[in-house]
């Protein structure tokens, strides 16, 4: 489950003071889908970037699982990231020299995931995503579009983090495929009991989702 209390995020820059998230709050439960939607300079990637450790906030707080990330070091806040955090890219973000199978077995590395386990964990999630047989040993520039953006959902939740946060995860896709993602991440929030929050501009995703949130000027505003 993650909680988010009272966040807020201002940035200087040479025009002045920019507050990019301003006392934002909400809760998001385990297997649950989330989708937060908003215009370009809304506050939608800063958002992200403070739920996914990769920027702290200036006030506020953020619990996943009922730890209190706030208080961490640097290094705790790393360590945490690649253990508890996983991350969907708009570009995929495969490493283009390694195969389907050892992009998803480097995120077992990080997790500190013990050796002997790795091969068949990435095998389990890149089968459950719908990639299986001789894609496995694929370099990404030899699978679609579609499967790259699979192999991605596999490596986001290969260590079982209980946050997924994907970044416009349809964005680089045509219509019917975007459509499969957006199944399949429900799908797998369930399966693997994690908490999906989907940074999108496209209100057919949003539509899929539990729940909706919509962000301008750095506020959030949940959305029946």
């Amino acid at each position: 489950m993650l909680t988010v209390a009272n966040l807020d995020k201002t940035f200087s820059t040479p025009g002045g003071e920019v507050r990019a998230v301003r006392d934002v709050s909400f809760t998001a439960d385990t297997g649950e889908m989330v989708a937060i939607v908003g215009p370009s300079g809304s506050g939608k990637s800063t958002l992200l970037s403070l739920l996914g450790l990769l920027d702290a906030p200036d006030e506020g707080s953020i619990v996943i699982d009922g730890a209190e990330l706030s208080a961490l070091s640097p290094a705790q806040r790393t360590e945490f990231r690649a253990r508890q955090v996983g991350f969907i890219f708009q570009q995929f973000n495969l490493i283009p020299n390694l195969s389907a199978r050892e992009n998803v077995e480097l995120v077992l590395e990080y997790a500190a995931w013990p050796k002997a386990d790795r091969a068949n964990r990435a095998e389990e999630m890149l089968a459950l995503v719908g990639l299986d047989g001789g894609k496995l040993e694929r370099r990404p520039s030899r699978l679609s579009g579609g499967e790259q953006q699979r192999v991605a959902i596999a490596r986001a939740f290969a260590a079982q983090p209980p946050l997924i946060l994907a970044d416009e995860p349809t964005g680089s896709l045509d219509g019917a495929t975007g459509q499969k993602i957006v199944e399949l991440l429900r799908t797998t929030a369930t399966t693997q009991q994690a908490t999906v929050l989907v940074v999108t501009h496209d209100d057919r995703v949003a539509a899929q989702a539990d729940r909706r949130f919509e962000i301008d000027d750095g506020v959030l505003i949940e959305k029946p």
